[in-house]
């Protein structure tokens, strides 16, 4: 069964409490279909962003759209690379960790 784009909440929502505590490289493996997603895990501090299901389903070609469209947010968002971003919105970079924590479960409970 291929991801959809709703995969996506879980997996960066652990990045993103982990990033900075654990030395290791994360990739976010669900739920990533467009090129926002890839500027959500990135920001959440994962080091790559896989997109398996989206070019199954939509055709290899998918992969330049998906790249242009990340290109075109960074250079929107005057960001010079992917490390300057990387882990901008994680829980390591807020300075109330507990606000993180409730600003994503209310998130959680108004998307209902």
């Amino acid at each position: 069964v291929l991801s959809n784009s709703h995969e996506l909440r879980l997996p960066l929502r652990w990045i993103a409490i982990l990033y900075g505590r654990v030395p290791v490289d994360f990739a976010l493996t669900s739920g990533v279909h467009n090129s926002h997603d890839m500027v959500k895990a990135m920001m959440a501090g994962a080091s790559v962003a896989m997109t398996t299901s989206e070019l199954l389903q939509n055709g290899v070609q998918r992969a330049e759209d998906m790249l242009n469209g990340f290109q075109t947010w960074l250079e929107e968002h005057e960001y010079e690379s992917v490390e300057q971003m990387k882990g901008s919105m994680s829980q390591q970079a807020v300075a109330e960790p507990a606000a993180f924590e409730r600003a994503k479960y209310m998130k959680v409970l108004s998307s209902y």
